[in-house]
């Protein structure tokens, strides 16, 4: 059996777009809402990412900040700035 390349293409997206189709309602976002959870999807993994990098830059704030405040505790004690001392 032959096929001309354009009968195989042609074979070939009818079976992708099947496949993509069965995929897509196996995950329960098919019919004509499929758009809109899709975007949903996309918006919340966004939000996510951006939630994730915000924690980490308090984190690094946090850490920074105290860091800082040590420095600074130590070079009062040194210096005997809150008083007498041994």
């Amino acid at each position: 059996m032959r096929m001309s390349e354009i009968e195989f293409q042609t074979m070939l997206t009818r079976a992708a777009e099947a496949g993509a189709k069965r995929a897509l309602a196996d995950a329960g976002i098919d019919g004509k809402d499929a758009v809109l959870d899709i975007r949903d999807l996309r918006s919340l993994l966004d939000c996510i990412r951006f939630v994730r990098r915000t924690a980490v830059q308090t984190a690094v704030h946090l850490i920074t900040t105290g860091v800082m405040l040590a420095l600074l505790a130590g070079i009062a004690l040194k210096l005997k700035i809150f008083g007498g001392g041994p």
